[in-house]
């Protein structure tokens, strides 16, 4: 097909397996970061503004405003910019400076909220609150809201009409990330309207609300809900069968793992539902077709988490854990 705009790139993104010896399992990545944006949220992004334009809540010419760490927001800059929109993003401190930075380069307006936060603190309950009153506030302007925004989740119906396109023989269990909600709740619920077997894994950083576990600061952007604020309404836990945690070094350690075993650059929260994955796997947990996306793309954490000095100085370096996942992939027994 010859695209006429990026937009219409968005989708039809690969897959990738990893083998995971002496299971009976395959793991399955969906490189969602083959994306235009870069990332998985450009999905969703084009889904809410048309719908948004569709039902008359946003005019053409208009303003969009949302709250993002940055793939979001770098989704509906893309699309703001295709369709003759403004678009204004709120972002805090958290943010990975180059997600900032293509922000910008698409022609995104930045708003940081103001405050005193710790460096590992997600201040996303103060975006929020800048971000509707700014909706409210600017004429002609939309707050598109994507934790409480229908259109989020199904922004990912066509994901899944993808993978299951892709894997002939099905899609087994599916680990994903949650934040917001709206990818694992979109996905989750078209696969298990497929297949009411499909085993549904959800994974949010250790400190995250969404499960119940006490909240504290986490350095995992993009993924999970900070002490303090709502889980969005667009999270339906009934498609989840199971919600774990995982960590910072955890998720981090991982993303390095895969960058120098498979030359494959993912991010800090794609590492985190890689780790996941792969223990449920060694522990039996889970089989057959194991799917989890590549949410977006290390490209934007070199100055992170791909980072020696910016790691060790967070005392977040573990090479236990590359053990650990070398003796998972390979099928080796781990060292004592």
């Amino acid at each position: 097909m010859l695209c006429t705009t990026v937009s219409q790139l968005i989708g039809q993104t690969p897959v990738m397996p990893i083998a995971v010896p002496n299971s009976d399992a395959t793991l399955v990545l969906k490189l969602e970061k083959n994306n235009p944006g870069g990332s998985m949220k450009d999905r969703m992004a084009r889904s809410m503004v048309l719908a948004a334009l569709e039902d008359g809540r946003l005019a053409p010419g208009g303003t969009i405003v949302e709250s993002s760490s940055g793939n979001t927001g770098i989704g509906l800059a893309i699309v703001a910019l295709e369709l003759g929109l403004r678009f204004i993003a709120v972002v805090d401190h958290h943010a990975a400076p180059d997600k900032i930075r293509m922000m910008r380069a698409l022609g995104a307006e930045i708003r940081y909220v103001e405050g005193d936060f710790r460096e590992d603190e997600v201040a996303v309950v103060e975006r929020q609150r800048l971000a509707a009153q700014l909706g409210a506030q600017l004429p002609g302007a939309l707050f598109m809201n994507q934790s409480d925004n229908p259109a989020n989740p199904e922004g990912y119906a066509g994901l899944v009409d993808e993978l299951l396109a892709q894997l002939p023989d099905g899609v087994d269990a599916f680990v994903g990330c949650v934040g917001t909600g709206g990818s694992m709740t979109g996905i989750a619920q078209r696969l298990k309207r497929v297949n009411p077997a499909v085993r549904t894994i959800a994974v949010e950083p250790a400190g995250s609300i969404v499960f119940g576990k006490p909240g504290h600061p986490y350095y995992q952007s993009g993924t999970g809900t900070p002490a303090g604020d709502e889980i969005g309404k667009v999270l339906d836990y009934g498609c989840i069968d199971e919600g774990v945690q995982v960590t910072d070094t955890q998720a981090f350690e991982t993303a390095r793992f895969i960058a120098r075993r498979h030359g494959l650059l993912v991010g800090g929260s794609t590492g985190g539902t890689i780790y996941k994955a792969l223990e449920f796997i060694a522990a039996g947990k889970l089989s057959g077709t194991v799917v989890t996306p590549v949410a977006d793309g290390g490209e934007k954490y070199l100055g992170s988490v791909f980072d020696d000095e910016w790691m060790a100085k967070r005392d977040l370096l573990d090479p236990t854990i590359a053990a650990q996942l070398d003796a998972w992939i390979t099928g080796r027994a781990r060292a004592a």
